[in-house]
């Protein structure tokens, strides 16, 4: 499965973390290109019928709200997770976007 940026920010977000923190989050979006809709926890967790969580491991945990679209995987919005609760906040930039897929 082909995984894509839906925009910069999303991209950004995932070059700019440092080299620990990025490398287990192309690892885990390796993993999202191989397995796509059959990945599962740990690795991601459905949020709604079309949002999902790409998650990792470790300090900071990372989390990127992706969806499927047209056949390919899409990356939306991407954070340092810093409490256990899913953000509202970060929730709600990856709803937008995902709103401007599925108008």
């Amino acid at each position: 499965m082909t995984v894509q940026y839906f925009d910069q920010d999303v991209k950004n977000f995932v070059e700019k973390t440092d080299d620990r923190i990025r490398s287990r989050v192309v690892r885990t979006i390796t993993l999202l290109e191989k397995f796509g809709h059959q990945i599962k926890m740990p690795y991601s967790k459905k949020i709604n019928d079309r949002l999902f969580e790409l998650r990792t491991m470790g300090n900071p945990a990372v989390r990127i709200f992706y969806t499927f679209y047209r056949g390919e995987a899409i990356l939306l919005h991407g954070y340092a997770k810093k409490t256990q609760n899913l953000s509202r906040q970060e929730l709600a930039h990856a709803l937008k976007k995902l709103n401007r897929l599925y108008p």
